[in-house]
C-alpha cells in the first residue's frame, strides 16, 4: 500500500507518458497492453480530463513531438498494430484537436505545439488559452494567431470557425464585437470579415487580393471557389452590404482586390483609437512622389516659364495661402490644369517632376480602362474615381494630384442627336467630369496630343493650359547632350539641326545607340549609326501617320 502511495506520488505527466510508450511498443494496443497500462493511463487521464483513449494517441503524438509531420502510419508502426486499427481513433484524435493539444496538419498527419510539451514539462495541465475579457488590442493578437495557425494547414476550416466564434463569444464588451454580431452574418461571412479585419488592423493590408485570402478556405476548394466568384461578380453579401468594397486600380474598379470601406473601418475600429492601424499606412494605387526619378527636362522659354511658375504655385506653403484667399474672395480654390502637345513633348514627365518637387503623391487614371463593356459600369466607375480622390485629399496631409493621361477620348468635342449607346456614354462620363471639375477641391491635370478637339466646356474649366511644342534647335541640343554626353559638340549640332525630334523620339533613339554599343562596343561610327537609327525613327512615324494614327 505504501509502495504504491509512493508511486502516485512520483507519477508526472511525462512519466506517465513514458510508461504508456513503452507498454505501446509492438502492443497491438490490444485490451492486454490497456490493462498494462492502466495506471499511467488513469492518471493522464484524469490529470487531463480525456478518455483513455485520447491518452494513450496524446501520448504517442508527445513521444514523436519532434516530428513537425507526425503521420498515423508511424503510430502504427511504432505500436505494431495496422494503420486500419488506428483510424478507429480517428474521433479520439479530432477531439484532441479541438483542445488545440494537437494540431492538424492535413494528409493525415499532425504537430504537438510547443506549448502542450511546455505545460508537460511543468507537469501542468494544458488548458488552452485564457481571451476572455481581453482588450482589442489582444483580440486582433489572438486573430492572428489563428489565422497564422490554418495558414500554415494546421487548422481545418471548422476548427478556426469554432475557434472565431468562442473568441467572438468571450468577448463581447468589444465594440467591434458587437458592430460583427449586428451584422448578423452567417459563419462563413463572419469569417470572411473577421480576416479582412485582421489584415488591416495586423497587417495594414487595405488591398486584399484572392491569394491574400484562400488559405482559409483550402479544405474545400468548391467552397471557395462560390466565394471566389461572388465576390468577382459583386453578388457576396459583404459587398451588397456595403462592408466591403472593390480597390482601385488608376481609378477604375478591380475586381480582384478588395478592403473594408470607410464607413464600415468607422463602425468597426472606433476602440483602437489609432493604436494598431497605421494612419500614414501608404495607398498602393498612388504614385508616389518620393519614388519619381530627377529628370531635367528642355523646353521653350515660354513652357518653361509656365512650368516654373505652376510648379511654384502648387508648392504647398503657396498653395495652402492661395486657397485661403481665394476661399475668403469666394471663388472656387480648385485648380485644373492641361497639358497639350505633339506626343513626346514632355508631358507626363512634367507632371511627374511637379509632383517630385512639391511633395504630392499622384491618382493617376487610366482612361481607356475606365470604360466598361456594362450599360452604367463607366459612369459608376468615373463617379467613383472622384469619390476616391476626394477622400485622400481629406485624408492626406499634403493634396495630391489627380492625372487624367492621355485624356483625347473624354474631353473632345461631345456628341449631338446621339442614339447610340456608346455615344451616349461617352457624353454621360463627360458631363460627370465637367460637374466635378466645377466643385473640385484639389489638383487636376489632364494631358492630351488632340487639342484642337478639346470641347468648349472643358476648355473653360481648365484654368491653366500649357502648349508642349517640340523643342527648338537649341533644345534638341542639350537633350541630345544629356542623352549622349559622349558626342562631339559637333555631331550634336549635326543631329540637332537635320531631325526635329521631340524629347521623347531622341530618348528612344539614345536607347537603341546605347544597346549598339553595349552589343558592338564599337563607337568608332557614333555619327552614322545615330543618323541611321534617326532615318528609322523618322520612317516609324511616317508609317503610323499612313495608317490613320496620329500619335
Amino acid at each position: 500500500m505504501k509502495t504504491e502511495k509512493t508511486t502516485k506520488q512520483e507519477m508526472t505527466l511525462l512519466t506517465a507518458v513514458e510508461q504508456i510508450v513503452e507498454l505501446s511498443h509492438d502492443s497491438k494496443l490490444e485490451p492486454e497492453f490497456f490493462r498494462k497500462a492502466a495506471k499511467p493511463i488513469k492518471y493522464l487521464a484524469d490529470k487531463l480530463e480525456l478518455t483513455r483513449e485520447q491518452v494513450v494517441m496524446l501520448a504517442l503524438f508527445v513521444d514523436n513531438s519532434n516530428n513537425r509531420e507526425i503521420s498515423l502510419r508511424e503510430i502504427a508502426k511504432q505500436s505494431g498494430c495496422s494503420t486500419t486499427r488506428i483510424l478507429k481513433y480517428v474521433n479520439d484524435i479530432k477531439e484532441l484537436v479541438s483542445r488545440d493539444m494537437v494540431r492538424d496538419r492535413g494528409c493525415g498527419t499532425y504537430r504537438v505545439p510547443w506549448y502542450v510539451i511546455e505545460a508537460f514539462t511543468r507537469n501542468e495541465k494544458f488548458e488552452g488559452y485564457k481571451n476572455a475579457n481581453i482588450s482589442c488590442e489582444e483580440f486582433f493578437g489572438v486573430l492572428n494567431d489563428i489565422f497564422s495557425i490554418c495558414e500554415d494547414n494546421e487548422m481545418t476550416y471548422e476548427m478556426a470557425i469554432k475557434r472565431m466564434k468562442s473568441l467572438m463569444e468571450e468577448n463581447t464588451h468589444l465594440a467591434f464585437v458587437q458592430q460583427v454580431k449586428n451584422y448578423e452574418l452567417d459563419d462563413e461571412d463572419e469569417a470572411l470579415l473577421l480576416l479582412f479585419a485582421h489584415l488591416f488592423v495586423d497587417n495594414s493590408d487595405d488591398n486584399v487580393r484572392f491569394n491574400d485570402i484562400d488559405f482559409l478556405f483550402d479544405d474545400s476548394r468548391h467552397r471557395w471557389n462560390r466565394i471566389k466568384s461572388n465576390l468577382n461578380c459583386g453578388s457576396h453579401e459583404l459587398i451588397e452590404r456595403k462592408i466591403i468594397e472593390y480597390g482601385n486600380d488608376d481609378g477604375f474598379a478591380d475586381r480582384e482586390s478588395f478592403h473594408i470601406t470607410d464607413d464600415a473601418k468607422q463602425l468597426l475600429f472606433s476602440e483602437l483609437n489609432g493604436v494598431l492601424i497605421k494612419p500614414d499606412a501608404r495607398r498602393r494605387d498612388l504614385i508616389h512622389y518620393e519614388k519619381i526619378v530627377p529628370k531635367k527636362l528642355y523646353f521653350d522659354k515660354s513652357v518653361e516659364t509656365q512650368i516654373a511658375d505652376l510648379t511654384q504655385l502648387l508648392d504647398e506653403q503657396h498653395y495652402a495661402d492661395i486657397c485661403n484667399r481665394l476661399k475668403d474672395k469666394g471663388y472656387r480654390c480648385g485648380f485644373t490644369c492641361l497639358f497639350y502637345g505633339a506626343p513626346g513633348t514632355g508631358k507626363t514627365e512634367s507632371v511627374l517632376q511637379i509632383a517630385r518637387q512639391t511633395g504630392r503623391d499622384i491618382m493617376q487614371v487610366n482612361i481607356s480602362q475606365i470604360k466598361s463593356m456594362w450599360v452604367g459600369e463607366s459612369e459608376k466607375n468615373i463617379k467613383k474615381v472622384f469619390d476616391t480622390y476626394r477622400a485622400l485629399v481629406d485624408k492626406q496631409k499634403v493634396t495630391p494630384i489627380l492625372l487624367f493621361n492621355e485624356a483625347d477620348s473624354i474631353i473632345g468635342k461631345r456628341m449631338e442627336n446621339t442614339e447610340r449607346a456608346v455615344d451616349k456614354m461617352e457624353n454621360s462620363i463627360q458631363n460627370i467630369i465637367l460637374q466635378e471639375m466645377e466643385t473640385l477641391k484639389g489638383i487636376l491635370i489632364a494631358t492630351t496630343n488632340l487639342a484642337q478637339n478639346l470641347d468648349k466646356a472643358f476648355e473653360r474649366r481648365f484654368l491653366y493650359k500649357v502648349m508642349f511644342s517640340k523643342p527648338t534647335t537649341e533644345a534638341r541640343e542639350h537633350i541630345w547632350r544629356t542623352m549622349l554626353p559622349e558626342l562631339s559638340a559637333a555631331d550634336i549640332s549635326v543631329l540637332a539641326e537635320k531631325y526635329n525630334f521631340s524629347g521623347g523620339q531622341i530618348e528612344n533613339i539614345a536607347r537603341h545607340y546605347t544597346i549598339d554599343t553595349i552589343l558592338h562596343s564599337d563607337q568608332a561610327a557614333a555619327l552614322a549609326t545615330l543618323i541611321r537609327h534617326c532615318d528609322s525613327e523618322r520612317l516609324e512615324k511616317s508609317e503610323k501617320r499612313a495608317i490613320g494614327f496620329g500619335n
